[in-house]
């Protein structure tokens, strides 16, 4: 029993299927929409920000809590939902993990006190934990491993894409109207595609891994061979210490732009975003293109090819902030981001093919609790620590450092992905 990548080559249509299933090209639809979605509703609030501390007199340690609470919710119930992805229909719990989040976005409109509000952001991580661990395991039993990379990265497309919406949407509706009318208007797209998600096919576990993929699996020995699971391992180290940067620097730069580079707090927040929706999309896109022709050539390319980009986006963001002109300057930022997301695809095809079927949501759903506890749960205080003592361009300077770290860690992890692979077929 085999904890390591599928024993079956990838280009092996003896043991593997080469075709997506049916009506995959619908369910992949509907699930990036609803990850659109996920994001769009998570950054109206920090948009919505200055008018929910007008309304309810708060200040901001305890609108800091607003993202806290959220984030905490979600990273500890994503392996609650990663465990009930692995034993029931998944497409039940996509449908109700959205219409749940979708239902507490409204509800954050009418809060009438921030103790209401707060509850409010707590249910959506709940319901956000119960899609984001099943989504990436349900694309990776429609469609092939060679197409594996390019369809998960084309799920992702939608986190650079939905921040930018939920800042562009968010910010209009609260201007426009108030802030309780951009949560209503949040909320309205997920109850739709909420109910459209019971209508997707359910996947067989394990599908495009060949006859012999192990479809049922015991709670404990999943555990324990997953514990022993170099490739995971080193795999999420990388990933979570590039979260950790990428959340850093998302909190951080607009704030830095204002105070360093002299840029009024409006335009600082449209020019960082538009930077990260175009520089998020272009290389999401790219990563999961390359990921897959990687793949093809050798076990491990795509998590090879995320470790050489993490590597060249640390120089990249170290310039962002040393560069005395403002034009380089945003170029090396849009750069560093185009390099960072290159990775999204490869990153999550290499977790879900390096364990069992069986155990993928549980892996998935543990892979987001480390890297938003030890990732960007925690980068941002420590980045403002780090201000405090010195500056903010030193700072964010220094958050150069995890993304080449980073870097290290996903060519190890690709190493160890070529080494089990031979094991696993050996085995078999």
């Amino acid at each position: 029993m085999s904890l390591s990548p599928s024993p079956a080559p990838p280009s092996s249509p003896a043991t593997a299927p080469i075709a997506p299933a049916a009506n995959a090209g619908y369910a992949l639809l509907i699930l990036t929409l609803i990850n659109l979605v996920n994001y769009l509703d998570r950054y109206i609030v920090a948009v919505a920000l200055p008018g929910i501390q007008k309304e309810f007199g708060i200040n901001d340690t305890q609108s800091g809590l607003l993202g806290t609470m959220f984030i905490v919710v979600f990273m500890l119930a994503s392996p609650v939902g990663g465990f009930l992805g692995d034993r029931y229909p998944r497409r039940l719990l996509v449908a109700g993990g959205v219409l749940l989040w979708s239902l507490a976005t409204g509800a954050s409109g009418l809060a009438t006190s921030f103790i209401a509000l707060l509850v409010a952001r707590a249910v959506i991580g709940i319901g956000e934990a119960g899609y984001g661990a099943v989504a990436p395991s349900i694309i990776s039993d429609l469609y092939p491993r060679e197409q594996r990379t390019r369809m998960l990265a084309f799920f992702y497309i939608a986190i650079p894409v939905g921040a930018a919406a939920g800042y562009g949407l968010g910010g209009w509706l609260t201007q426009q109207y108030s802030w309780h009318v951009a949560f209503f208007a949040g909320g309205v797209p997920g109850l739709i595609l909420g109910v459209m998600a019971f209508f997707m096919p359910e996947p067989k576990r394990g599908a495009m891994d060949g006859p012999d993929a192990e479809t049922k699996l015991p709670f404990m020995v999943g555990l324990r061979g997953l514990g022993r699971n170099a490739a995971f391992w080193a795999v999420t180290a990388g990933y979570t210490l590039m979260t950790f940067s990428i959340g850093g620097l998302g909190f951080w730069m607009p704030t830095y732009l204002v105070r360093e580079r002299g840029m009024a707090g409006d335009s600082a927040g449209f020019i960082f975003g538009a930077i990260t929706a175009v520089a998020g999309l272009l290389g999401t896109v790219a990563g999961g293109w390359l990921g897959d022709r990687m793949d093809r050539k050798r076990e491990g390319g795509g998590l090879w090819m995320s470790g050489i980009g993490l590597l060249l986006a640390a120089p990249c963001m170290y310039l962002a902030v040393n560069l005395k002109e403002v034009g380089p300057s945003l170029a090396a930022m849009g750069v560093a981001q185009f390099l960072i997301f290159l990775n999204s695809g490869p990153i999550n095809a290499a977790i879900v093919n390096c364990v069992p079927p069986a155990f993928r949501a549980f892996a998935m759903g543990l892979n987001v609790l480390c890297i938003h506890l030890l990732g960007d749960a925690i980068s941002p205080a420590l980045i403002g620590n780090i201000a405090d003592a010195a500056n903010l361009r030193t700072a964010i300077a220094v958050n150069a450092l995890p993304v080449l770290l980073g870097g290290f860690a996903l060519l190890l992890g690709a190493r160890l992905f070529r080494e089990a692979v031979p094991r696993a077929r050996a085995t078999a």
